[in-house]
């Protein structure tokens, strides 16, 4: 984004080379900071010729705003790349970051286009407006052919992501200490979980249609509501988060949850694994779509990091005695019950949803019947309604790419 010095001697006007001269020094110390003598200087002529061409330094602006690129090209080289890829959640977060990328690149400018936004003349507050529009028209067309069908505008969704991607590079290069994220990872998670939860159009009768039992007995949740029981176990405590984060990255039951030891849990540079009853299972990651963490920090490994008793269990319950209980399958059930509060689900959800979906989630993935027995404990006749289940929804998102290809 930014530009060379060498492309200023490239520009076969003094007019151009004042316009790429202002971008650079904009760029990298904001408007204010910046003077006429400083950008005729670079630009190698005299102010003259600059108050000449363009009057004064905001009239200089105006010009670089106009001649500025926009998300167009970035647009337009990452929808190919979206078609490119079944996942499209990813390639939602990757936009992102690309954006994100292309406005860290000049936190100067863009402070001093916010923050001095009320001292520019009208014709710069109307050449910074349009070109917003058509930056954001770019991101809407990005969204609309890309993106899952959504109850929100693809305009609107795009002026939302553009308003919070600036509201972050401000904020980070502005303040320290702030704690509204742990990390621009987890700011872009949030953003992209944010924006598609809009984007799938869930509202309580979809989601009461997509939780009750289907004709095969398979009652498994869907991404934004697990998502949404995450959060809301997170905003409990960090055992909330790990307990929550092992039933849906690894399947387990309740009973399994309350039986697991801290031995139990091996966690390594290239593994993260539990071992449950007599066989083991990887903790996953990626759950529906979202990444909780790494194999060496996620929830689970962060709670234990956080435990300053020697108990064994590998989740606990607090009481009044000195050594802290073992959690209980109760306890699961309750723990359970706060996380849903609120959602059109809270009546009717179990915990041991977590698992159903879980393992739907595995086959949709790919992973074959045999390895998944393996893993769950489930004989393969067992599966056999989670295939039919996976097969379902894997029509039903293909139904979905093939509408949106066709218009």
């Amino acid at each position: 984004m930014q530009v060379k010095l060498a492309e200023l001697f490239m520009a076969t006007s003094s007019r151009e080379r004042l316009i790429q001269a202002a971008l650079t020094l904009f760029l990298s110390q904001g408007v204010s900071q910046t003077t006429t003598r400083q950008i005729a200087d670079l630009a190698g002529v005299n102010e003259v010729t600059l108050f000449r061409n363009f009057g004064n330094k905001y009239g200089l602006l105006q010009a670089v705003i106009q001649a500025a690129p926009t998300f167009r090209d970035l647009g337009e080289g990452l929808m190919q790349q979206t078609w490119a890829t079944n996942d499209r959640r990813q390639a939602l977060k990757k936009y992102a970051s690309e954006c994100l990328s292309a406005l860290e690149q000049a936190p100067a400018f863009v402070r001093s286009l916010i923050g001095e936004a009320d001292q520019y003349p009208a014709e710069n507050r109307q050449a910074l407006g349009q070109r917003i529009a058509e930056a954001s028209h770019y991101v809407a067309r990005y969204l609309a052919q890309t993106m899952p069908v959504s109850a929100v505008s693809s305009k609107r969704l795009s002026g939302f992501l553009g308003a919070l991607l600036v509201g972050y590079v401000v904020i980070e290069s502005s303040s320290d200490e702030h704690h509204l994220w742990d990390n621009r990872e987890d700011f872009l998670d949030d953003l992209v979980s944010l924006l598609w939860e809009s984007m799938t159009k869930v509202n309580d009768a979809t989601i009461t249609a997509t939780t009750t039992t289907t004709a095969n007995g398979v009652r498994d949740l869907p991404a934004p509501v697990v998502h949404a029981i995450l959060q809301a176990a997170k905003a409990v405590d960090s055992q909330d988060y790990a307990i929550a984060y092992v039933l849906f990255g690894a399947g387990l039951e309740p009973a399994e949850i309350a039986d697991l030891q801290q031995s139990h849990h091996l966690s390594a540079k290239t593994q993260h694994t539990l071992h449950v009853g007599d066989r083991q299972v990887a903790i996953n990651q990626w759950i529906l779509g979202k990444r909780y963490g790494s194999y060496t920090s996620n929830p689970l490994t962060k709670w234990l990091k956080s435990r300053k008793d020697q108990y064994p269990s590998l989740f606990i319950q607090t009481a009044d005695e000195a050594a802290p209980l073992s959690l209980t399958i109760d306890a699961v059930q309750q723990k359970w019950s706060v996380w849903v509060q609120g959602l059109p689900l809270a009546q009717a959800s179990q915990p041991s949803q977590a698992k159903q979906t879980w393992c739907v989630e595995m086959l949709t993935r790919g992973m074959a019947v045999d390895n998944l027995s393996i893993l769950s404990g489930f004989t393969t006749e067992e599966l056999a309604p989670y295939v039919q289940r996976a097969r379902e929804k894997a029509a039903l998102e293909q139904a979905r790419q093939l509408d949106q290809k066709q218009s």
